[in-house]
Order: structure tokens, then sequence, then C-alpha cells
């Protein structure tokens, strides 16, 4: 299972760096729970798929459509569990932002039912974001 999970995990990576976001929603639980880090305007807990694609979509807006996982440093899997090594960034017209973090994904029944993702600088993501 554990090899399958990773290969699930890739394969929704390629989709969020490709823009893919009807392959996005296809590995996304119906009722994903996503744990957003920090304390910034996007923090917090989204339950279900469309809170998840709510906040990607204000992330997207925010950054000026900037903000992406430019690498994928690697995935390493445990059981129903999968954590990536990435690194992401995103700008706009006054702050910049880019970083490593960490996104560790939750399977079953081969979808994406729970996500935490961890920053390296979370306070210069936090400043990044704003309130």
């Amino acid at each position: 299972m554990t090899s399958k999970n990773v290969d699930i995990a890739r394969e929704y990576f390629q989709a969020v760096r490709t823009g893919d976001l009807a392959k996005v929603g296809e590995l996304l639980d119906e009722e994903i729970v996503w744990h957003q880090p920090g304390a910034n305007r996007f923090s917090g807990e989204r339950k279900g798929r469309d809170a998840v694609f709510a906040m990607l979509g204000g992330m997207m807006e925010a950054s000026q459509g900037s903000f992406a996982i430019d690498a994928i440093h690697a995935l390493m899997g445990n059981g129903d569990m999968v954590a990536a090594s990435i690194h992401f960034a995103g700008r706009r017209e006054d702050a910049s932002m880019s970083m490593d973090g960490v996104d560790v994904l939750r399977l079953e029944d081969g979808k994406i039912v729970e996500m935490w993702l961890f920053s390296h600088d979370q306070v210069a993501e936090d400043a990044f974001w704003g309130k």
C-alpha cells in the first residue's frame, strides 16, 4: 500500500505543478480535512474539497497567480501516510516568499483524505499572506 500511496502523492503534486485542477479534484476526497499552518488569513482547518479549492483560489488571487510548488525534493511513505519535502514560492508587487516545506498526506482507498502542511519559515509565510 505504501508504494501505491507514494504514486498517488506523486500524481497529486504533478497535477498541482501543471495546474491540472480536474486531476487534483479527482485525487482529493470530497470530505478532505486540510490543516493550513500559521497565523494568516488562510490558516486553519478546511473541511471538504470545495473549501480547499476556495482557499487555494484565494491564495492564487493574493499572489497574483504566482503561488506554486516549484520543486518536490522527496516523497516518503509509511502505510497510509506520505510525507513530501517540497519547495514553494509566491510573489506579488510588494512582497515575495520562497521556502522549503513538508506536506503530509493521509490516504484511504486511493484518495487524499487529510493533509497537514509545514513551512520552513512560518513567520515569513504569515507576513506574505497577511491577516
